[in-house]
């Protein structure tokens, strides 16, 4: 049975809220980063984030804004395209995993362990960045309706394979990251859901998002008990 923990992560001057998910003995953990205007409690990042921790995979699904610029996003939408910001905190994010993490049930193997990151709208592109950030620790990205266009030039130094997940009946956004792809520095691959729009509220095309990002980190991350593929991706 998996365990999970409310934690509070300190990035710069600020503590973002999250939810630590891990099941036994997992290898790896898949940092969440959010859209416009959503947070740790997104009906749809839960809805993937459930899938992973169910095939051992350790999730963290954080809010990348305090409380009070929430609020003062809802009114001007000041923070919610500075990317440059949500990527710093993704990779503070990141980084108290494997250094600051002082949670009792946190397993200190786990702070050495793979990261995967899942992003989301502008997310993607937070996530992405911090996965050129950080290539010794991020192993996979996996982008769901993403801008992954907003990381710019560091898409050239994104090595860890990539999954851009964009909806049929989402036409900019899928031309967008038709062109990303074009500029990914590592292995990657766009992969379109039939029939769903942007936000994959269509029957089943949530679903279908959880298993290809399932089976995307299922083939570069270590999940539970997968000690073999850890050592050999440490070696």
């Amino acid at each position: 049975m998996s365990s999970s923990l409310d934690v509070a992560i300190p990035v710069g001057d600020v503590w973002l809220a999250g939810i630590l998910a891990l099941p036994p003995r997992a290898n790896s953990v898949v940092v969440f980063a959010h859209g416009s205007g959503s947070g740790r409690h997104s009906p749809r990042n839960s809805a993937v984030a459930d899938v992973l921790v169910g095939a051992g995979f350790g999730t963290l699904v954080l809010d990348l804004l305090t409380a009070d610029e929430e609020a003062e996003d809802l009114l001007n939408y000041r923070f919610r395209f500075d990317v440059e910001l949500l990527a710093e905190r993704v990779v503070g994010a990141i980084d108290w995993l494997a250094y600051d993490a002082v949670v009792e049930d946190l397993p200190p193997r786990l702070r050495e362990t793979p990261v995967g990151t899942f992003g989301a709208s502008t997310g993607a592109a937070a996530a992405l960045i911090a996965a050129a950030e950080r290539p010794d620790r991020v192993r996979a990205v996996v982008s769901r309706g993403g801008r992954p266009d907003l990381a710019g030039s560091r898409l050239r130094r994104v090595t860890a394979p990539t999954l851009l997940i964009v909806g049929e009946r989402d036409p900019e956004v899928a031309r967008l990251n038709e062109a990303a792809l074009a500029e990914l520095g590592g292995e990657s691959r766009l992969e379109v859901v039939r029939g769903a729009s942007h936000l994959f509220e269509e029957p089943g095309a949530l679903q279908r998002v959880a298993s290809l990002t399932r089976d995307w980190f299922q083939r570069h991350l270590p999940a539970a008990g997968d000690r073999a593929a850890s050592r050999e991706r440490k070696a």
